[in-house]
């Protein structure tokens, strides 16, 4: 008897084992497949969003008169740039302390991001607005009106790109698919009714891009209320919160800019030494890594607040295990990207380019490794910035502008287009040696997770802080 019930009890403990590993299997599966839920809907908000620029710019570059389109082009390009700017000072640092240091007051940390936003976009508009009156009486009358429109659009735009954003802090992307989703349709729709009525213009452009977007933030915010609920911190103080934007944002400032310089620096130096046609062939050859990075792009706007908040309530060992997986996500996801494009590159330079540069096509492995590279970079990336630490990824940054300055000035110039790529190439190297250098004598530290920036300020319920 004491034999057989030793036998039942080992059965029954086996069976207890096989049990808890069958419902750890469910839960990561489970797990799993709502990340991969999450992520899709991430890269068909970002997708929305971009297509819809896309679109709106072929489309008025076929109905508009050539000065027109030449308006809306230059108009288009400063809302970028004050988009890039909001990016660093608004959305960007979002993203980071509300996943960290605000998780427990939401509400009112949004209610501090909006009086935040109606400041600094209404200082955009005045800006813009400003300059379109003197460019006014200059006599660039086409100009001035589409700067106008951009004086209109940015505070509405920009509210829109804020909105969205708040909501991946509760990992809402599908809300946020459906506002951009929303937006699409009603610019599109708006675009085919003004060219109808021969109503259109730079300016109704981009006064159509204000409303749809403020239409589209109406919904969002419906969504936003009935997301956050009730705060069970108090809500940060909107000096205490600005001067933590500023502190983290200067720095992601300088990162956007030195991370444009490697991208762009290479189209001016290739009409220098070889001409238009050279900047057109690289032009054509980068035009593969878009998606990619619209990829990682879209799925920073998950795993950055994510990352800041396992930061917050863990610590340094799940930090590092979140940078491998997602070092390793963005290296198999780009490789078996790259593998696909390269394999079927006669067919797709045939179908796009039609028939033109196939005489580089040969060179779109070495673009491929360069890109494989810098996606490599993108968790550490993350990591670096959900530690508040985004100096240390303009650091990386410089270190790619500096070697792209210094080797492909005179290997463009020698080398022409395959010295440009492969001094891109080795400057994507650097900044990936630099950046996990960084990462990892921060991990190694024996230094709190929390930020050092701003020592004064109490967060409730924030420890670390």
């Amino acid at each position: 008897m004491p034999s057989s019930q030793t036998e039942q009890g080992v059965l029954e403990q086996a069976s207890a084992v096989i049990t808890i590993g069958h419902e750890r299997s469910r839960f990561a599966q489970a797990k799993a497949l709502r990340w991969l839920n999450r992520g899709s809907l991430a890269i068909l908000d970002q997708g929305l969003i971009s297509g819809s620029n896309f679109l709106v710019s072929i489309l008025l570059a076929r109905w508009l008169a050539p000065d027109s389109y030449g308006a809306y082009a230059v108009a288009f390009g400063i809302l970028v740039l004050l988009t890039l700017v909001y990016s660093a000072l608004i959305l960007e640092p979002m993203s980071v302390f509300g996943g960290a240091a605000y998780r427990n007051s939401l509400l009112g940390y949004v209610k501090s991001l909006l009086k935040m936003h109606m400041g600094v976009s209404i200082g955009f508009a005045l800006l813009v607005g400003a300059g379109a009156m003197l460019i006014e009486r200059s006599g660039e009358t086409a100009l001035a009106s589409a700067l106008f429109g951009v004086a209109l659009a940015s505070p509405c735009v920009l509210l829109l790109w804020v909105l969205r954003r708040a909501l991946y802090l509760k990992m809402h992307s599908g809300r946020a698919a459906s506002g951009a989703l929303l937006y699409c349709l009603l610019v599109l729709a708006g675009l085919w009714t003004l060219n109808a009525k021969a109503s259109l213009s730079a300016f109704t452009a981009l006064v159509l891009m204000a409303g749809s977007a403020l239409v589209a933030s109406m919904l969002l915010l419906v969504f936003l209320r009935a997301d956050l609920g009730r705060d069970s911190h108090p809500a940060p103080r909107l000096t205490e919160a600005w001067q933590r934007h500023w502190q983290y944002g200067r720095w992601a400032l300088a990162s956007s800019f030195a991370a444009w310089l490697p991208a762009y620096i290479f189209f001016p130096l290739l009409t220098a030494f070889g001409g238009m046609a050279s900047s057109g062939g690289l032009k054509a050859l980068t035009n593969f890594v878009a998606p990619l990075d619209q990829t990682l792009a879209a799925l920073s706007l998950l795993f950055l607040p994510h990352a800041a908040r396992v930061r917050a309530e863990h610590g340094r060992d799940d930090v590092r295990t979140l940078t491998r997986n997602l070092l390793a996500l963005s290296i198999a996801g780009s490789a078996i990207y790259w593998l696909i494009v390269i394999n079927l590159r006669s067919p797709i330079f045939g179908l796009l380019y039609s028939g033109k540069y196939s005489d580089i096509a040969y060179l779109l492995p070495a673009v491929a490794l360069g890109s494989i590279l810098w996606s490599a970079a993108y968790g550490p990336a993350i990591a670096l910035r959900a530690m508040e630490s985004p100096k240390s990824v303009f650091v990386a940054y410089l270190v790619t502008s500096i070697i792209c300055v210094a080797v492909g000035i005179p290997a463009t110039r020698y080398f022409g287009l395959k010295g440009a790529i492969w001094s891109g190439n080795l400057a994507d190297l650097a900044s990936l040696i630099v950046i996990l250098f960084i990462l990892y004598k921060k991990l190694n530290a024996g230094q709190k997770m929390g930020s050092s920036h701003l020592p004064a300020i109490a967060v409730p319920g924030d420890s670390q802080l």
